[in-house]
């Protein structure tokens, strides 16, 4: 590779990165405070590309507000999943693979009503074609610029929320110790319901961004669930701002990786980085904890 093909990747890389970031975020929050792992996380990052597909084109909405729209929509997904599955299941106390598995057939429930409701077919924004920005003689589509640059705002916002609101005290106390927490007057339930505004919100932002730089389609967040377990796992599970370096450094990985092995092998790099991890250090590069 010549210096600028490797420039060009390693943008390319933290372009993908940050999409992966925002919805590793939304993971890592659900599985540190309701000790759920999610399968059909990268689903619901779908969803809120195809709201904000909808909202764009159907409705001739500006893209922006159209992904506050997104987000509004996924989230509300996201909380009648936990009226109706979640909650129950953590009434009955089930079992950690019984969630597993039904996450899965929510991720499957999703995607194939997306594909009943709007096609297979890939679909894009309605979106003036914009020239490429020069940048030091690297010619960077302008649109992975600004999808970094949404990145960069949502998780500084979201490291305000976590480290100085009273919700954000609350969800890492919850995130330590559930009981210790109830029994100090923390409304676990009101935790709960932030908790999946969170992660849906940047669940779906990730899912819209990435619609800017590809195509909207049924599977584009199931190809992702991958790479956002890993990035979770590098981080330290529960832990948000792992997750964020975690997912920086699988998409860089992931894109530098495209001369040598091809861009089919991607994810088979992502899962490589997951086992590798998993075998050295099972807690993750940092500690797991909000």
């Amino acid at each position: 590779m010549d210096l600028q093909q490797t420039a060009q990747l390693f943008v390319n890389g933290i372009a993908v990165g940050s999409v992966i970031a925002l919805a590793a975020v939304g993971l890592t929050l659900t599985y540190g405070i309701l000790r759920l792992s999610n399968f059909a996380h990268g689903d619901f990052m779908t969803l809120g590309a195809y709201f904000t597909w909808l909202a764009n084109t159907a409705a001739g909405i500006n893209i922006w507000l159209s992904m506050m729209l997104g987000a509004i929509g996924t989230v509300a997904a996201m909380l009648v999943s936990e009226k109706v599955i979640w909650s129950p299941m953590r009434d009955r106390r089930a079992t950690s693979t019984t969630l597993i598995i039904i996450s899965i057939g929510l991720a499957l429930f999703i995607r194939n009503g997306i594909i009943f409701i709007w096609g297979g077919s890939n679909q894009s924004y309605a979106l003036p074609v914009v020239s490429a920005v020069n940048l030091f003689g690297i010619r960077i589509a302008f649109y992975r610029i600004l999808v970094i640059i949404l990145a960069i705002l949502a998780i500084v916002a979201l490291h305000l929320l976590l480290q100085n609101t009273k919700i954000g005290k609350a969800m890492r106390a919850v995130a330590d110790n559930v009981d210790l927490a109830r029994v100090t007057g923390i409304n676990v339930e009101r935790v709960v319901i932030w908790t999946w505004v969170i992660a849906g919100s940047l669940t779906a932002l990730g899912g819209g961004m990435y619609g800017l730089i590809t195509a909207v389609r049924p599977n584009m967040g199931w190809f992702l669930i991958l790479p956002m377990f890993a990035s979770v796992i590098l981080g330290g599970i529960g832990n948000p701002y792992g997750a964020i370096a975690g997912a920086l450094v699988i998409g860089l990985v992931q894109e530098l990786s495209v001369p040598f092995l091809g861009s089919e092998y991607k994810l088979g790099v992502a899962l490589l980085m997951m086992i590798v991890v998993l075998l050295i250090r099972p807690q993750g590069l940092f500690k797991g904890t909000l």
